[in-house]
């Protein structure tokens, strides 16, 4: 009895299922633990690159918010130096000293 019931089990669809289940459970932490070793420095080495891609970006994305930044100023500057002109609220020499010291006033 003992023989038929062990025979209909390791017979069926579901011995064969329970099977490959039991080798994949005992086979993939073995492999794992084989190629980590060979893995981790190719996973290291790309972490490493991508941080410093990320570090690379953010300097240059900094950079060029400042330039920006300064466009920005600039660009005010000369407008508001316009609506004045416009206006009549700048005197000839106001224009002058402007024009020479690149729109800095002093």
């Amino acid at each position: 009895m003992m023989k038929q019931l062990l025979g209909s089990v390791l017979g069926s669809e579901g011995a064969k299922v329970m099977a490959i289940n039991l080798t994949v459970a005992v086979l993939v932490p073995v492999a794992v633990g084989l190629v980590a070793p060979l893995v981790r420095p190719a996973i290291r080495g790309t972490l490493k690159s991508g941080i410093r891609i990320c570090e690379k970006v953010r300097e240059t994305t900094a950079e060029l918010g400042e330039f920006v930044d300064d466009l920005v100023a600039e660009v005010q500057e000369e407008l508001r130096q316009e609506r004045m002109m416009s206006s009549g609220l700048v005197n000839t020499e106001t224009r002058e000293r402007t024009n020479h010291d690149g729109g800095r006033s002093q």
